[in-house]
């Protein structure tokens, strides 16, 4: 369950505090221009401040204020338009399509882009319904733009406030999915989970955690000025070294439930992979309540529960049974929790107050860590193209929103035509995948909203009730609306039959008018899902090519860190990012892929064997890194470098030949394995011989994954 759906972090929650911002911007603004004005202005006025809102989220000051004035701005622009077209049926009809068309183009922009988007298709159609003259039309604009400048300076007064608040509140939410991450870790050690599964839920969240961990790195690291700004700093970079070390403790699994399977060593390692999740839960839980964490919990019981296997072991092979194997990976697993767990406990101490130094980033430039904000006209022509997906996205809503025109024509009753429209907006998406999730989310939630509207209206005739109602469930819109667009559905749905039983009351088929458009415009949005798709198979060579370049440089980067090259980790920090970037966005594709029809499915196997090898290899590295720190004190650096050196060159052919397209149709000989220590005596010797025949036996297989991807999707 989402950390953010439990009653106990709720609360606390950046998606709460959003909806409370939300409505008490919104509601505070109708209240303020009823003083002066009269409902319909000031219902003008509310939607004005709603447009706005939709862009108010988690952002940097400077993003947020110029994403805000872009939406009042382009919002104002499309109501002036629409208004001045009205009286003439055949214009608007023609401009409700190109705005259509230009407001999806804007999705080139990123995922930010998004509820502009929406923000723009939602004024355009709330503005189609009423006719004016020319001067009424640049009145009803005024109105529009003073309610939107109205919520823009409260929305930014209020995030100035809250600033800290912000940052403290995204960075526990990237606590509490490297929580979750951890929590589908420890079922690998539990044998009734398969590990395949395993391994897919793990890349699944492991995209989740790396949208949410540059989300912290945006607020976080573009600027901290103070001692509470530092905290959160220390605590954000404690968070990616623990995630490092949590990447290190891969191992094979299958030799270990073959080894240990009759063990309770393995119940043991589950419970401590348990107990540290819960441990990072709980510095999240005290980040969002503003406190200062210190450790509750005791892996003692656990940590000699080990040991006293590991001693059980070396006894029995004394005692001359074959153990050594069993031996060797329960002491690396020892050892990597062992050192989760030191992480932890810095990231206990991270929180509670700011040092003298910050690591790594002093006079360092951020930009490469984080997300940048180009909005360049050129990037819109440069997708005016049929094979762009973009550009058939645009086509796609365009033609659906004239069919659900032309349909709302024809209907026997008073149709709000912007209705069906409406609901085209917000159920049309990119994929197809995404529009399959929102129709059916649109219509529960839709259904729910109707019967609830109606059970209240027909018991409760207190206006005071009504709305209070209506004000909760104006709350309770954004904060679903990115958590649970369902519950978001149910809540918008109250609220807009709420807000017309209020200005226009009377009307009894209200609530099945809508029932009915919503309806009509569901199937009108899945009937043009279909049409210019753009199917998640067609992206995939191009995202894999992606993973193998970005690899090939985060191997550079790796080997250079491994072998003392860099004063610092900074380009490999830079370099891990943009894999696991890389890695999210592929891992997005199939899993939007496997919610396309089934004869547009293709190489789902191979794709995420694939994306599980790229993440074995950062694994290695993030291993071979833990085992160099480890034995650091008798560290040979000389013969231990020649042999990454070695090591480093044949993972770069191997990656370098999965990128030749050629490559696709030879064989592919298995690597020598790593060359024999030179005779200085470390103990670390096996481990880094271990880690580099792993990295380089799993660089080979990715060569025959991904030739099987380009295969079966050509």
């Amino acid at each position: 369950m989402h950390y953010a759906l439990n009653l106990r972090t709720f609360f606390y929650s950046h998606y709460f505090y959003l909806g409370l911002r939300f409505a008490a911007g919104l509601v505070g603004v109708t209240l303020i221009s009823l003083q002066f004005t009269n409902l319909h202005t000031a219902m003008t006025v509310c939607i004005g401040a709603l447009c706005t809102a939709l862009m108010d989220m988690p952002s940097p000051l400077r993003h947020k204020f110029n994403e805000m004035s872009a939406s009042v701005l382009l919002c104002s622009f499309v109501t002036l338009l629409i208004s001045l077209c009205a009286p003439l049926h055949w214009l608007l009809m023609v401009m409700l399509v190109l705005i259509s068309f230009f407001a999806c183009m804007m999705v080139v922009y990123g995922k930010k882009s998004m509820p502009l988007q929406l923000a723009t298709l939602f004024i355009m159609t709330m503005s189609m319904e009423h006719s004016m003259t020319a001067s009424q039309s640049f009145i009803h604009t005024a109105w529009f733009t003073s309610g939107a400048v109205a919520y823009l300076a409260y929305a930014m007064g209020v995030s100035w406030i809250l600033r800290h608040r912000i940052k403290q509140q995204v960075l526990a939410e990237a606590l509490f999915e490297l929580a979750h991450y951890i929590d589908i870790k420890a079922d690998f050690y539990d044998t009734r989970f398969n590990l395949n599964e395993q391994f897919n839920k793990l890349v699944r969240q492991q995209s989740v955690l790396a949208d949410r961990q540059q989300a912290s790195r945006d607020l976080i690291l573009r600027a901290h000025l103070n001692a509470k700004d530092a905290i959160v700093v220390q605590t954000h970079v404690c968070m990616l070294d623990l995630y490092e070390l949590v990447l290190s403790t891969h191992t094979d699994y299958a030799q270990l439930r073959l080894h240990l399977a009759d063990s309770p060593v393995m119940t043991t390692l589950h419970d401590l992979a348990w107990k540290c999740a819960r441990d990072i839960e709980s510095v999240a839980y005290d980040v969002t309540r503003k406190k200062a964490s210190y450790p509750e919990i005791s892996y003692g019981p656990e940590l000699d529960a080990v040991e006293a296997e590991l001693a059980a072991l070396q006894a029995r092979i004394a005692a001359g049974k074959p153990q050594q194997e069993a031996l060797a990976v329960l002491r690396a697993q020892r050892n990597k929790i062992r050192a989760i767990i030191r992480m932890i406990g810095e990231l206990h101490q991270a929180s509670q107050k700011a040092y003298a130094t910050t690591p790594f980033w002093v006079d360092a430039d951020m930009g490469p860590f984080l997300s940048q904000q180009k909005y360049e006209l050129r990037m819109i022509l440069s997708h005016l193209r049929l094979d762009s997906p973009i550009f058939r996205f645009s086509l796609r809503v365009a033609m659906a929103i004239s069919v659900g025109l032309a349909v709302a024509a024809l209907l026997p009753y008073a149709a709000h035509s912007y209705w069906i429209v409406l609901t085209i907006v917000i159920i049309l998406k990119p994929s197809f995948s995404m529009t399959k999730q929102r129709r059916t989310d649109r219509i529960i939630g839709t259904i729910i909203g109707c019967v609830i509207t109606a059970v209240v209206l027909h018991v409760i005739s207190n206006m005071a009730v009504i709305l209070a109602m209506l004000v909760l469930a104006t709350v309770a819109t954004p904060t679903f609306i990115y958590l649970r667009y369902r519950y978001a559905a149910v809540a918008v749905s109250i609220m807009i039959l709420l807000q017309m039983h209020l200005i226009a009351p009377g009307n009894n088929d209200l609530i099945m008018e809508r029932l009915v458009d919503t309806f009509i415009g569901a199937a009108v949005a899945t009937a043009f899902s279909f049409v210019l798709a753009n199917w998640e198979y067609q992206s995939v060579p191009r995202l894999v090519r992606g993973v193998l370049e970005v690899n090939l440089r985060y191997m550079q980067a790796s080997f250079d860190l491994l072998q003392g090259k860099g004063k610092d980790d900074f380009a490999y920090r830079i370099e891990r990012k943009r894999l696991m970037d890389s890695l999210a966005g592929l891992s997005s594709a199939l899993v939007r892929m496997l919610d396309e029809p089934a004869s547009k499915r293709r190489a789902v196997e191979d794709i995420n064997l694939f994306i599980v090898q790229n993440y074995l290899l950062v694994a290695h590295v993030a291993a071979l890194r833990a085992i160099l720190r480890r034995h650091v004190v008798e560290l040979p650096t000389e013969p231990v470098n020649a042999m990454l050196g070695i090591s480093h060159d044949q993972v770069v052919r191997t990656l370098s030949q999965a990128l030749d397209p050629q490559a696709a149709y030879i064989h592919v000989e298995a690597l020598p394995d790593a060359p024999a220590a030179d005779a200085v005596p470390w103990s670390g010797w096996p481990l880094v011989q271990r880690r580099i025949r792993l990295l380089q036996a799993d660089a080979v297989k990715i060569i025959g994954y991904s030739q099987a991807v380009l295969r079966n999707i050509a």
